[in-house]
């Protein structure tokens, strides 16, 4: 017998089982409708890929399988992950590649054919790559599609006739459909009859997952020295923020209505995984360029972040974070990039003056705007970046530490009635790269010159009608 790695000390009851009991049960489920609200990285993907399998080659089987996932990339996955248990289970299964579904909405899916003559068909985010299928649907990774309710409305008459709909996915925002649908099951007498699963690392950490996850790394894994509390603050420790692990992996909806940017805003401006979105100062831009710099002070961070206008829409290209560095380091990484934008928003507040001042003497006062925050300044550029999320005129990155900084700005009222904008301090920056991406958009706007602000407070800027003051040197 094999020696046996790591320190976990929850052993599963039956060690050489291929799966946990919580995806043994997620397999076995055979409602119409199930959901599984669950972990990162718990192997449900993986479950539910063999799963789908097995409904798809038996004897009989009656229906396709049609899955989505998020992007390309995670459609690839999962129908590797579908061919690796064909090969394992000895399912006579043939891989028919990239075929197209829709020449006329150019709409591919990648295609696992079993003997049966069924077929998994794994595609990317778009909703209408599930219209007009009949059969078995999986959307995974649901809460990150950019239209939730939408491709609910189009996947769910497909299993009319027979076959069964599977909604996997980590949590979004409270105000996200796929939470709705949750609190529908628990909340108001489950209308849907949808059978609910939930999962939290802990949950798995209690059936044996670190043991498994041990057995499956090398040896020299750093995770091989954990027991189940370790890792537990291992992954905690590893999250952009309390926020983010509490959704990510204890399903834990974060509370949207606290904070200025929803979830959901935030997801549908994000680029797919792998689309090649960052680009170097030098390369060819076929836009303009704009950008923003919020300049850290004392333990925060200077964010640089630039966008290319490319029709109405504004595509990040750069987002570069600089910490503890002189600013003759700094400088040497902003200024080539301000040599090729048409126009620049920088932080003037505090110590920022002379990083403006120097800016302005470099590059000039009519390229470089010098934007010295203020109650009133910080609406005035915090507005415009909700309404560019929800005009979908903005792409951002799919990255962990830019959500956290999106999500960490709130709207207050102070007992004075007036509205302010604040950020928690963590030791990752101050909302940095929030404000930096404000400015960004600032500097792309169609107007040039100082900040401008409504003379009420609570007004939306893209929405004013009212004259405006200008208070960039307030």
């Amino acid at each position: 017998m094999a020696k046996l790695k790591g320190r976990a000390k929850i052993i599963p009851a039956n060690p050489d089982a291929i799966f946990l009991p919580f995806q043994s049960k997620w397999i076995k489920d055979t409602s119409r409708i199930k959901l599984m609200e669950k972990s990162r990285q718990i192997g449900i993907s993986w479950s539910t890929a063999y799963g789908s399998d097995e409904r798809t080659a038996a004897q009989g089987a009656r229906h396709d399988e049609w899955v989505s996932s998020r992007d390309d990339i995670q459609a690839r996955l999962f129908i590797e992950d579908c061919k690796l248990w064909a090969g394992i289970m000895n399912m006579a299964a043939k891989d028919l590649g990239e075929v197209v579904i829709d020449a006329e909405k150019k709409l591919s899916a990648y295609v696992l054919q079993f003997a049966s003559g069924k077929r998994i068909h794994s595609m990317s985010s778009n909703p209408d790559a599930q219209a007009g299928k009949r059969g078995s649907r999986i959307l995974d990774e649901f809460a990150l599609h950019a239209d939730q309710r939408k491709m609910w409305a189009i996947a769910y008459p497909g299993i009319t006739w027979g076959g069964c709909m599977e909604l996997v996915s980590t949590h979004r925002g409270s105000n996200s459909f796929f939470n709705g649908l949750i609190r529908e099951v628990r909340e108001k007498g489950n209308p849907k009859r949808i059978s609910l699963h939930r999962v939290t690392l802990q949950d798995a950490l209690d059936q044996g997952f670190l043991y498994k996850l041990q057995q499956a790394l090398p040896e020299d894994a750093e995770q091989q020295e954990m027991d189940e509390a370790a890792y537990f603050d291992f992954t905690r420790s590893g999250a952009a923020d309390e926020e983010s692990f509490d959704q990510e992996y204890m399903c834990i909806p974060a509370d949207d209505d606290s904070k200025f940017i929803e979830y959901e805003l935030i997801t549908g401006c994000e680029y797919l995984a792998g689309m090649p979105w960052e680009r170097d100062v030098s390369d060819t831009f076929a836009g303009p360029l704009y950008c923003g710099v919020d300049i850290g002070r004392k333990k925060d961070l200077t964010v640089l972040w630039v966008v290319e206008r490319l029709g109405d829409v504004l595509h990040t290209r750069a987002v570069i974070p600089m910490e503890k560095m002189r600013k003759s380091a700094q400088e040497a990484i902003l200024y080539p990039w301000f040599a090729r934008c048409e126009r620049i928003c920088i932080d003037a507040t505090g110590l920022g003056i002379g990083w403006a001042d120097d800016a302005q003497d470099k590059f000039g006062t009519s390229r470089v705007e010098a934007v010295t925050f203020s109650a009133q300044v910080k609406e005035a550029l915090a507005y415009p970046l909700k309404g560019a999320m929800e005009d979908r005129k903005l792409r951002i990155p799919d990255d962990p530490l830019i959500r956290a900084d999106l999500r960490k700005v709130q709207k207050v009222t102070t007992g004075a009635g007036n509205i302010r904008f604040v950020a928690e301090s963590t030791p990752d920056g101050h909302a940095d790269r929030f404000w930096a991406l404000a400015l960004a958009i600032e500097a792309a706007s169609t107007a040039s010159g100082p900040v401008h602000v409504g003379s009420h407070a609570t007004s939306h800027p893209r929405h004013a009608s009212h004259s405006r003051t200008d208070l960039s040197g307030y």
